[in-house]
């Protein structure tokens, strides 16, 4: 019988397999998905209260993955790569990732990290930038993002972002939570990013 990490892992790369991007469809081509587990305890965050509601926004396509993620939060080992004094405690209060696999995450990967950000309402999420490409994908809508020295802009629920090496990028959430999933590959998986917009642009 399939373990909750079994789960986690086949519903998480079937969201990825349902986007429709070259970029994407790619990087789900190069991940080796028969990665051996990892023994983490179960960790939980003050965030975690916003996946219920993010459950409900997800739409149909990745609602199997925000929902299986909600029923089975206290399973799963939450991370936190800040604290209160990078970005205050209401930040941290409302901030989260799970990393699905990776050099910390439930599945063993050295090449590559995957999983969920959740960042709660009418939050910012300040400029940062790091080595690693980055690809998100929002499983929720409404969120604003920006990259390098652009304006933030709206991006839906299925869009794909592209962050390349060391350039800036920040997020600023509006009366509704945001889950979006990340792949991050060619740097340092664990890179605490870097804060500020020195990134190259």
């Amino acid at each position: 019988m399939p373990t909750v990490f079994d789960q986690l892992l086949d519903r998480f790369h079937g969201c990825l397999a349902s986007v429709d991007s070259a970029l994407v469809s790619d990087a789900v081509a190069r991940i080796e998905w028969d990665m051996p587990v990892r023994s983490l305890d179960p960790r939980r965050l003050d965030c975690l209260r916003h996946l219920d509601r993010v459950a409900e926004l997800a739409p149909k396509v990745v609602r199997p993955l925000a929902r299986f993620v909600a029923d089975h939060r206290g399973d799963l080992r939450w991370g936190q790569t800040y604290t209160a004094s990078d970005f205050g405690q209401a930040f941290i209060d409302n901030y989260g990732w799970l990393e699905v696999f990776g050099t910390r995450g439930h599945f063993v990967n050295d090449d590559v990290a995957a999983g969920l950000l959740i960042l709660g309402s009418d939050m910012v999420y300040p400029d940062h930038h790091h080595i690693a490409e980055e690809i998100y994908i929002p499983l929720t809508g409404g969120t604003e993002w920006r990259m390098g020295e652009d304006g933030f802009r709206v991006r839906e629920a299925g869009e794909v972002i592209h962050h390349a090496s060391n350039v800036s990028h920040a997020m600023r959430t509006g009366k509704e939570p945001l889950m979006a999933l990340y792949i991050w590959r060619g740097g340092p998986l664990a890179q605490k990013s870097n804060i500020g917009s020195e990134g190259r642009n």
